[in-house]
């Protein structure tokens, strides 16, 4: 098997990314201008939105599945009075309505989708169904009964009032939340309809959009020295997390794949904690009776 090409650079670039693209063409995009063997991203933004893409280079895609169980926050409009095949304004309105409702009756309506929900996913998602993406099955003309998953909605507040047809809400959620399917529910719970008219991603667990950068900024550096400065240590990605401190003989048992004794003071049995010695990442894992348990090993 051929070995990637690239070079070994690791860390995270917070990306502000634009509307238009694929979270997969922005984590391209940065790929080739780091020329970074390895990359990834922490959760995916739907084309059309803005805000907060976490991409991850090298040793830091094995911190990826933590930042995608943070919490993350949205802030969006929905249009009322219409439903779109996708719900969002780059679908196909399927419904209307000519009802609007009030400031206070929106604000009564949110609190049944905070705290423990139950959502089902747009029809246009990444959603497989035997075997193939909801969407692909959508656009072939399919309509699909897809099934509800849970959610925990931390907050749901209406932030403001756009225009007669238009509010803009500011949403925390955990992992796998669906804005549009909020803008949807919500349409038909005031039997108004609606739909998302836009969305940016404010911030996602450790990271947030004030410290992102631009793709033209990172292609205007790209494959320069000076674009490195843009690239966040690979513990910043753990900062949700408790630093525990690895004994020598522990770090060296953790870079092998093994629990290590680590110093800790204040972290329950069973937490997910990181190790670092000697100022380096060594193995993020579960902390038990004294011990890391790697789940990933940095190879930094």
């Amino acid at each position: 098997m051929a070995r990637k090409k690239g070079r070994e650079i690791s860390g995270w670039v917070i990306v502000d990314k634009p509307a238009g693209m694929t979270s997969t063409a922005v984590v391209g995009k940065v790929r080739w201008a780091f020329d970074a063997k390895k990359a990834g991203h922490a959760g995916t933004l739907d084309p059309a939105a803005t805000g907060v893409l976490a991409v991850a280079l090298g040793e830091a895609t094995k911190t990826v599945p933590y930042i995608m169980d943070a919490l993350k926050c949205y802030r969006f409009a929905v249009r009322f009075g219409a439903a779109t095949n996708t719900d969002d304004a780059e679908g196909e309105v399927i419904a209307t309505s000519d009802l609007r409702p009030s400031d206070d009756t929106v604000r009564a309506a949110l609190a049944a989708f905070r705290g423990q929900i139950e959502q089902v996913p747009p029809q246009y998602s990444a959603v497989k169904v035997d075997g193939e993406r909801a969407y692909a099955l959508a656009r072939a003309g399919e309509e699909m009964d897809l099934a509800a998953r849970p959610l925990w909605v931390d907050s749901l507040e209406l932030t403001g009032r756009i225009d007669a047809d238009t509010v803009e809400l500011e949403l925390v959620c955990g992992k796998g939340g669906y804005v549009r399917s909020i803008a949807r529910d919500l349409g038909q719970a005031l039997g108004c309809l609606g739909h998302v008219l836009w969305l940016r991603r404010e911030w996602s667990g450790p990271f947030d959009v004030a410290d992102g950068v631009t793709l033209d900024d990172i292609e205007g550096l790209a494959r320069t020295p000076a674009l490195d400065d843009l690239v966040l240590p690979l513990q910043v990605g753990l900062e949700d997390l408790p630093e525990l401190h690895a004994t020598p003989e522990g770090a060296v048992r953790l870079r092998h794949g093994n629990p290590g004794m680590v110093i800790a003071s204040g972290v329950e049995y069973g937490a997910p904690a990181w190790a670092s010695y000697q100022g380096q990442p060594v193995a993020v894992g579960i902390y038990r009776s004294g011990e890391l348990h790697p789940d990933r090993v940095f190879n930094l």
